[in-house]
């Protein structure tokens, strides 16, 4: 697993619709938000990408010192996944953001979700953390 990473789906008027640290390294809190920061700063040049490719993973779109921010956006919703790294392996962070895609349908396939708000379910977040440790 990387030692740094955090992870955020975004949806449409770039509101956080989830938000998790999933890397191994103790963090502090001025760290979560460092990263919170980093990830918002990087929406703008995902949003003038993501319109000039068909791709739906956008490796590395922004840096930050030795972090990177690798995008996943999905198809009909333009809903981003994204997630700040230090890591190298592009094949493991497309399996976790097609992964983690799958687990974002089946949360707007709930009839109880509201799309567009938080989405608070502890089994999402435990699959994504378990994810996270698989691929990252």
């Amino acid at each position: 697993m990387a030692s740094t990473a955090c992870f955020m789906i975004v949806g449409r008027n770039d509101i956080p619709l989830y938000e998790a640290e999933v890397g191994t390294a103790l963090r502090k809190e001025e760290a979560a938000h460092q990263h919170q920061f980093i990830l918002h700063a990087a929406l703008d040049i995902v949003q003038d990408f993501q319109w000039t490719t068909s791709a739906m993973f956008l490796k590395g779109v922004d840096r930050f010192s030795d972090l990177v921010v690798s995008v996943y956006v999905t198809a009909v919703t333009h809903t981003r996944l994204m997630l700040l790294h230090d890591s190298r392996n592009e094949d493991g962070i497309k399996n976790f953001f097609q992964e983690v895609h799958e687990l974002y349908i089946k949360i707007l396939l709930n009839p109880l979700y509201l799309p567009g708000s938080r989405i608070t379910s502890a089994y999402f977040d435990t699959k994504v953390r378990a994810l996270a440790r698989k691929y990252l």
